[in-house]
């Protein structure tokens, strides 16, 4: 298998299974019409987008919600289906492809024996999107997945999805029509997406399960940024004890999954260190990977930083 260690490694990339996309509603079931082509190819122009930006391997993910909001009565056996076939697909082109799985979270136990099964066929993880039928990931109910997760040594993508209902009616309803992406990636899934990390720190899911690995995107969902004001607040008298900052510092990577930003990355490398950041595009929402290959290379971090950020801290985060 031809993965030198140069190669540049892009981790938030992702596909549509059309079995599973079948079941999503909504704005959540149609997306534009090249959008959505290119979320079903895995040959033709993800491959040339691959090739144009120099990049060697995508590690593939179902696009939101992905299973996350699929009933209990069919949720394992499409899910199973649905990661054989991106098996098949990483089995292709083993070169240029790795993955992520899809977990049924409904069930949560067998989510946990799901990202088994997945591990073993060589999977590098799993992505869950959001809540699970409307419920933060943090609750206990869901811990049997980390507990999972920790003993296979494999990391969680904590990836946004739409805000719940009442969420998005109470903060975004006013603006929708004009600014349709206002509850989505402008700010809606960064507030989603971010509630969910805190919330899964101060469960206390880190202390029982201290290796666990978490992923967030989109140069951490604006954690990095707020990591002083949250710990510092967190640790004012009558409060139970946490060191948010340790546990956000030893236990996530975070990606730069669309957000290609100097500054932001500057502060994710000072709160973080360099070791910490992953590279991503979001293909295809992030419709040409080469620009942001190119801004990576155009920062002034040095050489051997720059190798770890395009490739060297994905390799050893996901054993590539």
């Amino acid at each position: 298998m031809n993965r030198p260690e140069s190669a540049i490694v892009a981790v938030e990339e992702h596909y549509w299974d059309a079995e599973l996309s079948a079941y999503f509603a909504g704005s959540e079931g149609k997306r534009a019409d090249e959008i959505e082509r290119r979320l079903r190819d895995f040959e033709g122009d993800r491959i040339k987008d691959m090739d144009r930006a120099g990049i060697q391997i995508q590690v593939l993910s179902h696009g939101a919600p992905s299973a996350q909001k699929l009933s209990a009565d069919i949720a394992v056996s499409l899910v199973q289906r649905v990661n054989d076939r991106l098996a098949i697909a990483v089995a292709s082109r083993p070169e240029r492809f790795a993955a992520f799985a899809a977990l049924p979270t409904v069930l949560p136990e067998a989510a946990a024996d799901e990202l088994q099964r997945c591990v073993e066929l060589g999977f590098k993880g799993a992505m869950l999107h959001g809540l699970s039928n409307g419920e933060f990931l943090d609750l206990k109910k869901f811990w049997p997945i980390f507990a999972r997760a920790e003993a296979l040594d494999v990391p969680i993508y904590l990836h946004p999805s739409h805000p719940h209902p009442s969420v998005a009616e109470a903060y975004y309803s006013d603006y929708a029509t004009d600014f349709p992406m206002i509850a989505r990636p402008a700010w809606g899934y960064t507030v989603e997406a971010g509630t969910q990390a805190v919330r899964l720190i101060v469960s206390g899911v880190f202390e029982r399960y201290p290796r666990l690995k978490i992923i967030l995107g989109h140069l951490g969902e604006s954690l990095p940024f707020q990591l002083w004001r949250i710990d510092q607040a967190l640790s004012r008298p009558g409060q139970k004890s946490i060191s948010f900052r340790n546990i956000f510092s030893n236990n996530f990577w975070v990606t730069t999954s669309g957000f290609f930003s100097t500054p932001a990355l500057d502060c994710c490398i000072e709160e973080l260190g360099v070791d910490r950041i992953l590279f991503a595009v979001d293909w295809p929402f992030v419709s040409e990977s080469a620009p942001a290959v190119a801004w990576m290379k155009s920062t002034r971090l040095s050489a051997p930083d720059k190798a770890k950020i395009l490739g060297g801290n994905a390799r050893a985060l996901l054993k590539l």
